[in-house]
């Protein structure tokens, strides 16, 4: 059964819209003849694809036939410029999803070299990097900055290096937790606070668990920003883990101190759509080229 691409675009933009009420604002139609162009959607394929909720929400078999339209509008996009029709329309949309390390440091630099040479809209949307990948599978993008290495079925997976976070703190914070001349041991990190970007972060969990101390155990405060996170740790708030490219300027000023320790490193992947898109060519041909030269190789 093939799949309508007209009516795969109408299942795409009520899933962005989150309603079937704002989807036909954006169709300009009736949210009734929304409802009814989802309903035949259905009916063709045999499979349910959103649960009506609000917001709705896309079924296993939904999420792959909005996969199918972003990857349909991206093409249709490219021809029509390449026809010399783009003035009749908008530039094209790429959802991207990235972990906020990479946003705040490595990742920018390279879309700013794939907009040099390319006209697109770039959606960036913030995850964890252990979570970018779900956005790729639900088509909210149509590449991801990951730590993993399994791309969903109609992505590729390409290595980008790694990613090395070192731990730090104030001179500061060591002078009120271990003395100006003391040892930063694993009795101090069990009573000293650090600094978690969320609840989920277990960079400095990770770290602490290698020095023998218990994670439980160790007061934390929560700083949910890359930026703000090592602003809080040089403030004095909190040791924390800072990626090398940060700290390396910190640690040579004598605004931090290294707590030693082993680095902890994170691999990083890029999942791209298989969709022959000379745009998500470039785009892939950008980014790779921007991790070669700010990550550390495999």
């Amino acid at each position: 059964m093939r799949v309508d691409p007209s009516l795969a675009e109408t299942l795409r933009i009520v899933a962005e819209q989150g309603t079937l009420e704002a989807a036909a604002r954006r169709l300009h139609m009736t949210a009734s003849a929304v409802s009814q162009r989802l309903r035949l959607l259905e009916q063709q394929l045999g499979q349910r694809l959103l649960v009506r909720a609000k917001p709705v929400r896309l079924t296993a078999p939904g999420e792959v036939v909005v996969r199918f339209a972003r990857g349909q509008a991206l093409l249709e996009q490219e021809a029509s410029a390449a026809l010399g029709l783009d003035a009749q329309g908008e530039l094209p949309r790429l959802g991207i999803a990235v972990n906020s390390d990479s946003l705040a440091t490595w990742f920018l630099p390279a879309l700013a070299d794939f907009a040099r040479e390319h006209d697109a809209q770039l959606e960036l949307q913030r995850e964890d990097q252990d979570e970018t990948a779900r956005l790729l599978t639900t088509g909210a993008a149509l590449a991801a900055v990951t730590s993993s290495p399994a791309a969903p079925p109609g992505y590729r997976c390409l290595p980008l290096g790694h990613i090395v976070y070192v731990a730090v703190a104030s001179p500061a914070w060591r002078d009120r937790w271990a003395g100006p001349m003391g040892d930063v041991d694993a009795g101090v990190l069990a009573r000293a606070p650090r600094i978690d970007y969320d609840p989920h972060d277990d960079l400095q969990s990770a770290w602490l668990r290698r020095q023998g101390v218990d994670p439980a155990l160790a007061p934390r405060h929560l700083v949910p920003s890359t930026h703000e996170l090592a602003d809080a740790v040089v403030a004095g708030l909190g040791w924390g883990m800072l990626l090398t490219m940060q700290a390396e300027p910190l640690l040579a000023s004598g605004d931090l101190v290294a707590l030693g320790g082993e680095p902890v490193t994170s691999a990083l992947y890029w999942q791209v759509a298989r969709t022959p898109s000379t745009l998500l060519e470039g785009l892939t041909e950008a980014v790779l080229a921007a991790a070669g030269r700010e990550l550390v190789r495999w």
